[in-house]
């Protein structure tokens, strides 16, 4: 089964590539999942659009990327959340929740599957977290987890 990426599908390929799967694999978890659609003639409109779309947002080489890190570990990021009085969330903090939190900062726009946490975040405090931006730069940054 050929299908178009719209998403990046690890060990698979990045959004706008053009894949061969098995027809299994295709039909019940990347389409289902929104991360790809079938292939068809007229999709070539679509893969230069995924294209282009993908150049705009993405981080353009190592110089680029340790601008980034600079702006990313100046921040003070501070994520809300609801939490019981020995400071228990009653949820957890998510990579989408950091991502948000940092645009709200005055970051840059970060995909949450570039973040990394260490393992579910359900407690109030300082966790360390870390940004991968390109293969060779990541930054370390500082989450300040509230009470809401």
């Amino acid at each position: 089964m050929k299908l178009i990426l719209l998403q990046d599908v690890t060990g698979l390929g990045e959004s706008g590539d053009v894949v061969e799967v098995k027809d299994g694999y295709g039909r019940n978890y990347l389409v289902p999942r929104g991360l790809a659609i079938g292939w068809t003639k007229g999709g070539e409109k679509q893969i230069a659009q995924i294209r282009r779309a993908r150049a705009a947002k993405e981080i353009r080489g190592i110089d680029h990327a340790k601008e980034v890190q600079a702006a990313l570990e100046g921040l003070s990021i501070t994520v809300a959340a609801r939490a019981h009085d020995g400071g228990q969330l009653f949820g957890s903090v998510t990579e989408a929740d950091v991502a948000a939190a940092i645009r709200a900062a005055g970051g840059p726009a970060i995909e949450k599957r570039s973040i990394q946490l260490p393992g579910h975040v359900k407690h109030t405090g300082d966790v360390k977290a870390t940004v991968a931006l390109h293969p060779e730069v990541s930054a370390a940054i500082t989450v300040s987890v509230v009470a809401a």
